[in-house]
């Protein structure tokens, strides 16, 4: 019998197949009686997250469990803004510990459960890691951290982990069919709100916004161009009851909210986050070619 050491190779397979089956316990399937079936993470005892962009609205749902059981899921509330979805469900977890991203290169694991119970696992390095950033709809996702493999749709919502077995947190397609990775931090603090209203409140001006490039001398007027293109938001509806009524009118052209330039419509999502309720929120605008400032209290986000 050889008593060689393993070589590199087999100590990093047997090393991923470790990982792999200590984070397995965490991996449920959705069903919902369609074509296909979606994975989710159990978060917690009683508690699953999975990707919102791809859990329909169905009548009822089951998940799949790691030891092969089957129980229903109930939704707990739904946040496309960050792509969240929360279940309610008898089930355990296993306590994942947190793991922040490290640099590009490192590896990690996608995990997911197909229609059959049967674990996947997908390799790959990290090919983004970034700051946080605001996602279309106003969501403030904790870290970017975008993932170098391929992912089966059945694995979208299952957890992510690191080299070491820390929760990244939970994967989900970006653009193009990327692979991101929705933090642990996001994921924990918008389940906290969807557990306990069903909703992430969010602020909320109730204007209805194009965004159009400013001709030269509106631009210059504003203190914008310096020979560039420079853009802005214009109102083009308002909502009845909406916080603004009064302070904006269609046409006018919104150039900065609380200090920041308002190039696009994420930008004005970045400052109606969380916890931007009720306070106050100065604007910077253009009404018939003047340059004017208003401020506004801002409002609730109507469910």
């Amino acid at each position: 019998m050889s008593t060689a050491a393993p070589d590199a190779l087999s100590a990093l397979s047997d090393a991923l197949e470790a990982r792999t089956s200590a984070a397995a316990p965490a991996v449920a399937a959705l069903d919902w009686g369609g074509r296909f079936t979606l994975s989710a993470l159990l978060l917690r005892d009683g508690v699953a997250v999975t990707s919102d962009q791809s859990l329909p609205e169905a009548p009822s749902v089951t998940a799949l469990l790691p030891g092969g059981g089957r129980v229903p899921a109930t939704l707990a509330g739904r946040d496309p803004a960050t792509n969240i979805a929360v279940l309610r469900l008898e089930a355990a977890a296993p306590a994942l510990a947190h793991a922040d991203p490290s640099g590009p290169g490192s590896l990690a694991l996608a995990l997911g459960r197909d229609a059959d119970g049967r674990v996947t696992a997908g390799l790959g390095p990290l090919d983004r890691v970034g700051p946080a950033w605001q996602s279309q709809r106003g969501g403030r996702i904790d870290r970017l951290i975008q993932l170098g493999l391929r992912l089966a749709a059945t694995a979208e919502g299952g957890p992510v982990v690191d080299s070491r077995g820390g929760l990244l947190g939970m994967s989900t397609f970006g653009p193009h069919r990327s692979v991101l990775v929705i933090p642990s931090a996001t994921i924990a603090r918008v389940a906290a709100a969807l557990l306990e209203t069903g909703q992430v409140a969010r602020g909320w001006l109730g204007v209805g916004l194009h965004p159009v490039a400013l001709p030269r001398d509106l631009a210059d007027r504003a203190g914008l161009a310096n020979g560039l293109v420079a853009n802005g938001l214009m109102v083009v509806s308002l909502a009845e009851n909406a916080p603004t009524s009064g302070a904006l009118l269609p046409g006018d052209i919104l150039l900065e909210a609380g200090g920041a330039r308002l190039g696009s419509a994420r930008a004005l999502a970045a400052a109606l986050s969380e916890g931007s309720i009720g306070n106050e929120l100065s604007l910077k605008l253009l009404r018939g070619g003047e340059l004017m400032q208003c401020a506004v209290i801002v409002g609730a986000r109507p469910a």
